[in-house]
């Protein structure tokens, strides 16, 4: 019996990815990686916002920078991710 994620990927023309444990490995390497660029940004605007207390209006830009580096750091995970999985198809 079929998911309705399968079922779905078939309609819309799509093919279900089934990868290897390496490439598995792989990926989740680079998950890995991100997840700590996260933590250090986080640990980063922590830092700021105690120097910036009683301060609100450079706690704020502190919070708005880690909205945008949070948002890159995203887009590059997802970027790296999707090199990857084509460099599957490309080799498999």
């Amino acid at each position: 019996m079929k998911s309705a994620f399968e079922l779905a990927m078939e309609r819309l023309g799509g093919e279900l990815q089934t990868y290897t444990d390496q490439q598995k490995a792989e990926l989740a390497e680079v998950d890995g990686l991100y997840d700590s660029k996260v933590a250090q940004a986080k640990m980063d605007a922590d830092s700021r916002l105690q120097t910036a207390a009683g301060e609100p209006e450079k706690a704020e830009q502190i919070r708005n920078d880690l909205v945008v580096e949070l948002a890159s750091v995203s887009e590059r995970r997802e970027r790296k991710k999707e090199e990857l999985r084509n460099s599957f198809k490309k080799n498999g």
